[in-house]
């Protein structure tokens, strides 16, 4: 998905929307810029606008289309179950592309899905091309072998040492195989990203 200029989009979302503005001395710079008095919300939104920027948060965070993210969160305002906002999390956070890059097999989301796009990627011993592929509690994830020998995994072990996925993922560095030993829980008291005000968004 092309999403144009990351350090624009970032300014106008927040820093965490990328992994290369992640950093100190970006986020420095835009809390001096962006600090209010009014408690951080920025002057002029309504509520609908306050919405829609969470919306674009979510979608730019995950990479996900226009489209794609608007049938995602269809899709479980459809259901009408209780919990919506941890059904959206969990879709997003299962997704292929997102396990493999909290795998930490990769240092964003982007290439994470272009791995999976170029048929690196095993899951359960079959080759998924599909980034959006949803994966399940017991799915193993593993590299292919002819990729496993090339340039793209080289010393792996050793990068993966100082990398802890979350709680629900495992990775077996001299396997190269991780596996899904449970499911994403939002965690309400850490969240970056609003997914009841992106609920409200589409409810509207």
């Amino acid at each position: 998905m092309k999403i144009g200029p990351k350090y624009k989009i970032a300014r106008r979302l927040g820093a965490q929307i990328f992994d290369k503005t992640q950093n100190p001395k970006f986020a420095a710079k835009e809390a001096n810029k962006t600090r209010r008095s009014d408690g951080g919300r920025p002057r002029g939104l309504t509520d609908y606008g306050i919405q829609m920027r969470e919306k674009q948060k979510v979608r730019f965070f995950y990479g996900i289309s226009e489209k794609q993210f608007a049938n995602y969160v269809k899709k479980i305002i459809t259901a009408k179950g209780i919990g919506q906002d941890e059904e959206l999390y969990k879709l997003l956070e299962i997704r292929l592309d997102n396990a493999v890059y909290r795998i930490g097999l990769v240092a964003s989301r982007r290439a994470a899905r272009q791995m999976v796009s170029h048929g690196h990627i095993l899951v359960n011993g079959v080759k998924v091309t599909i980034p959006s592929f949803s994966l399940k509690k017991g799915d193993e994830i593993s590299i292919r072998n002819g990729s496993a020998r090339s340039v793209l995994f080289a010393n792996i072990e050793e990068k993966l040492k100082e990398h802890t996925p979350p709680v629900w993922l495992s990775f077996d560095g001299a396997k190269k195989q991780g596996k899904v030993i449970g499911l994403p829980k939002l965690d309400f008291t850490q969240a970056f990203l609003d997914f009841p005000a992106v609920l409200d968004f589409y409810k509207r």
